[in-house]
């Protein structure tokens, strides 16, 4: 046979095994033992190679185009539509080949990789990572969840960064999102209400040390006497519900939510990108309508115990009540409490009425709307206009007029009787002394 003929390193040892049974030198069953091959096998393939030499130990399917393999205009369609609509916004294969699944063009991620690398697309080599031991992932549902927030440019690198609020499970890897312009404490508020009414109330939160949810301020005089630890409103709220917040010591530390915002960042904002989303509306529409639905169906993995530790919300528990802003306020002798620079008027039909100088508690809720509450009942109040505001106020003492040839000074001259008597009566008053 003429040309070069191509031989995998099994073939090669066949040969120079063969090679010996054709000296002499080996026998068929020894030849046969040393291939690891049964003896009628290796009876055959030493056939082949008495007879055709060289060519007759490579493998007859080489270089065949397989039963099972894509036609060739399959695979130029496939290819043709991953450089038309994919390329440009860098998808991986993994996803493109879900997206190219949902217009009929199914082909499996690793075959799709191996056509791309074919044609001169990034390589997509995994990225190697320190070192860590690992820690076992919890047993239930709702014994740990984790909590952070994703700053990232997910509307494309020409607009501002924003913020992605994310919870992910630590035993099934659920995950539920929001966007938010910053990480805020009504933006953690949020995302935790809608977790508490979708599984439940989870035993404890995993998150960092960020003054969201934790805070290294000195207790004031009141938690000292109460001996409670200082609290963030986000604290507070969880204490309500009695969720324990567990902060992190490093990044690496709360690993399922961290990768889990690698998720979203890559599928997140090409998903965006096809549908030309660019507002944080558009984009929590689209969290909240099945995107993060289809995450779980694909992500999520059963928990080792199915026992499921979310608590139902008390009952008589209203969550308005719970996520929100609260602040205690003094009662001003006419019955006024001062919050954020306005004024606000307690009604005299509220019983039990508090008494001036007791303390009231202002809650403002996360849409807008203001309470005061007193032994645990809510205050009837009325907001105090700017106009009254001026009207309350003190009038200024008159000026008094200066003297001038028309109005002479009102002070009266050292000659009059009223000054001469007060003057001898201290005279006399001295003289006694």
């Amino acid at each position: 046979m003429s040309g070069h003929l191509r031989m995998s390193k099994k073939e090669r040892n066949r040969k120079s095994v063969f090679e010996e049974v054709s000296g002499g030198r080996r026998s068929l069953r020894e030849a046969a033992k040393c291939l690891g091959l049964s003896y009628r096998q290796c009876r055959r393939s030493y056939k082949r190679f008495r007879a055709q030499g060289d060519a007759g130990l490579v493998h007859r399917s080489r270089d065949r185009p397989s039963n099972r393999g894509y036609p060739a205009s399959f695979k130029a369609r496939v290819i043709a539509r991953y450089e038309e609509r994919y390329a440009s916004l860098k998808f991986g294969p993994t996803l493109a080949a879900e997206k190219l699944a949902e217009e009929g063009l199914a082909v499996p991620a690793e075959t799709l990789r191996r056509w791309l690398q074919a044609e001169g697309h990034a390589p997509w080599r995994r990225r190697r990572r320190k070192h860590r031991e690992r820690r076992e992932r919890k047993e239930h549902f709702g014994e740990l969840v984790q909590m952070d927030g994703s700053h990232h440019r997910w509307f494309g690198s020409k607009r501002p960064e924003a913020c992605l609020m994310n919870m992910v499970d630590d035993a099934q890897g659920t995950t539920m999102s929001s966007m938010c312009e910053e990480e805020t404490t009504e933006g953690a508020m949020r995302l935790l209400w809608r977790w508490v009414e979708t599984h439940g109330i989870p035993r404890a939160l995993y998150t960092d040390r960020k003054t969201v949810f934790i805070t290294d301020r000195e207790p004031t005089l009141e938690e000292q006497l109460a001996g409670e630890e200082p609290k963030t409103a986000f604290g507070k709220a969880c204490a309500k519900l009695e969720i324990a917040i567990i902060p992190a010591n490093s990044p690496q530390a709360k690993g399922r939510v961290e990768r889990n915002h690698g998720v979203y960042q890559d599928r997140l904002v090409k998903e965006m990108s096809l549908k030309r989303i660019t507002t944080i509306a558009g984009a929590n529409k689209l969290l909240h309508n099945g995107f993060t639905d289809h995450l779980n169906a694909k992500f999520e993995r059963e928990a080792a115990d199915p026992a499921d530790y979310h608590r139902p919300v008390p009952k008589g528990v209203e969550l308005a009540d719970v996520f929100c802003f609260e602040e205690y306020r003094v009662v001003q002798n006419d019955w006024t409490v001062r919050y954020q620079n306005r004024h606000y008027q307690i009604l005299r039909e509220n019983k039990p009425l508090p008494k001036p100088k007791d303390k009231v508690l202002v809650r403002l809720r996360l849409d807008g709307t203001l309470h005061l509450v007193y032994r645990g009942k809510p205050l009837a109040y009325r907001t105090i206009t700017v106009k009254e505001l001026r009207s309350r106020a003190a009038p200024k003492k008159a000026a008094v007029p200066k003297p001038t040839a028309n109005r002479p000074a009102t002070r009266k001259p050292t000659h009059s009787p009223w000054r001469q008597n007060c003057t001898r009566m201290f005279a006399e008053t001295k003289k006694k002394k």
